[in-house]
């Protein structure tokens, strides 16, 4: 065996051991990021929804029957409580909006609550400073932290996002039981787009 044979074979080895470092470094970070979810600037299926008559001074654009989803022309809201609010597009899209007053960092403190969790896998989307979306796997029987009666794997989709209009920061979420794909990223590009209305004169 050469000399030469020898530096080359150590050479290659390095190379698939480095890469085999990187690969196992990032399924070991659970916050690592997914590049399969897009959500932009498009809202060509969207629909401006002004939200005054519902005590809130915003508008949010939400999918419009092109979106299919089976989405009704017209958002439904209920705002059962003075500082909660639920709107309704179709049977699937269930956009829910809270009032916290003055309290800030809400993402943050969603993901807090979301790491003590023990019996949910989390898997970041989108993870940014006023807004994410995650996956959620329930953890199969047989895991450290699974119940006894859980038996096969299951996964829902959610989204979490704040918002600030006129000094009054809102929490805007999917609901607890979460959606599928599609629906939550329409959800992430709504809340992205929910702002302060300007009347016009």
């Amino acid at each position: 065996m050469t000399k030469s044979f020898l530096i080359k074979s150590t050479g290659f080895a390095a190379i698939i051991f480095g890469m085999f470092a990187l690969t196992s470094c990032g399924e070991e970070n659970p916050s690592l990021v997914s590049q399969d979810l897009a959500v932009n600037d498009d809202y060509y299926e969207f629909q401006d929804f002004i939200m005054t008559d519902h005590e809130i001074p915003g508008v949010i654009s939400l999918p419009d029957e092109t979106a299919n989803i089976g989405a009704s022309t017209r958002p439904e809201v209920k705002h059962e409580e003075s500082f909660k609010w639920e709107i309704s597009v179709g049977q699937k899209f269930q956009l829910l909006i809270e009032d916290f007053g003055i309290l800030d960092d809400l993402v943050g403190e969603k993901k807090k609550d979301l790491k003590d969790q023990k019996f949910f896998k989390i898997k970041y989307l989108i993870d940014e400073s006023d807004l994410i979306v995650y996956e959620r796997t329930l953890m199969v029987a047989g895991s450290k932290y699974a119940a006894p009666e859980v038996g096969i794997e299951h996964k829902s989709y959610h989204v979490y996002g704040q918002k600030t209009i006129e000094n009054i920061i809102y929490g805007l979420s999917s609901a607890e039981e979460g959606c599928d794909k599609h629906i939550v990223e329409l959800m992430a590009k709504s809340i992205k787009s929910f702002k302060r209305f300007n009347r016009k004169s």
